[in-house]
């Protein structure tokens, strides 16, 4: 028997909309046997372009949400919140082990042949103290060619994955890059993974696209490990979708990005506290 009963709690998850699906996709492919509870905050998507503030009081309003459901551990599986709230939630919830997006500039920097890395992010992580501190630490003769991609994660949140519009949005932001020579490109926002067919076919064969999720769930099984919490892997792990925006939309866009047919639960936000519409989960 586990001594400690939050074993069978559930892992939650949260992004600023639909881009930590990428990484929920990989927490479920590690351990099946974990439920888990997934928050997009779609009334606020994107986070990238919104005040560090904002953003840190949007991660504890989500954070305390996710205590609420018992969650055991949290993924913060959105680049701009871990870069405005990663250390504050530590800080102010020192008892619950949270796991954050960190750009992949470690990995870029030991991978590259040419010494010249592209990093695609929002503006929020950019310009956070995390995303500084790993540049200084892991990045010392590298040079790192960034953009934001505006437009991107609405695209991805739209489900156009592959459209023209989302294309001509990757192109102006990776062709200025391959001039430069870059071989590898960090993906330091949740939404980009769901477009690394289309950045593949842009950049061809001889670029490395970097895509953070599997490491994240990796590090979030040796925390549940290192606990004692994991849930047997022969169990029935199960999934619930919750949104702050529009649950028929969320529905059919994680069809496009997850291909399976769910339904999702609307929360909505008073000051900053999430609480439950009324009604039944939208089909």
């Amino acid at each position: 028997m586990n001594p400690d009963p939050r074993w069978d709690s559930p892992i939650g998850i949260f992004d600023s909309g639909m881009g930590g699906l990428s990484v929920l996709r990989a927490v479920r492919r590690l351990m099946p046997g974990e439920s888990l509870v997934y928050f997009g905050d779609q009334a606020h998507v994107p986070y990238g372009p919104r005040p560090l503030e904002q953003v840190r009081a949007f991660s504890e309003g989500i954070t305390r949400f996710l205590l609420s459901r018992r969650s055991k551990i949290i993924v913060v599986a959105c680049n701009a919140a871990s870069a405005a709230a990663l250390a504050y939630l530590r800080q102010a919830y020192p008892e619950v082990p949270f796991v954050g997006m960190e750009p992949a500039v470690k990995p870029a920097a030991e991978q590259t042949s040419s010494g010249v890395v592209g990093v695609l992010a929002t503006p929020a992580t950019f310009q956070g103290a995390l995303y500084a501190s790993v540049v200084e630490r892991f990045a010392t003769g590298v040079e790192l060619l960034r953009s934001t991609c505006p437009g991107l994660v609405q695209k991805i949140e739209d489900g156009d994955l592959s459209g023209p519009e989302t294309r001509a949005i990757l192109e102006e932001a990776l062709r200025p890059m391959l001039k430069r020579n870059i071989d590898t490109v960090v993906l330091a926002c949740t939404h980009y993974p769901f477009v690394i067919p289309l950045i593949e076919e842009i950049v061809g064969k001889g670029v490395r696209v970097i895509d953070p999720a599997p490491a994240v769930a990796r590090q979030a099984r040796r925390l549940l490990e290192g606990r004692g919490l994991v849930r047997p892997a022969d169990y029935s792990g199960s999934v619930e979708y919750l949104t702050s925006g529009e649950a028929n939309s969320f529905s059919r866009v994680l069809q496009t990005l997850l291909g399976e047919s769910s339904p999702a639960h609307r929360l909505v936000w008073e000051h900053d506290n999430i609480l439950a519409a009324a009604g039944e989960p939208a089909n």
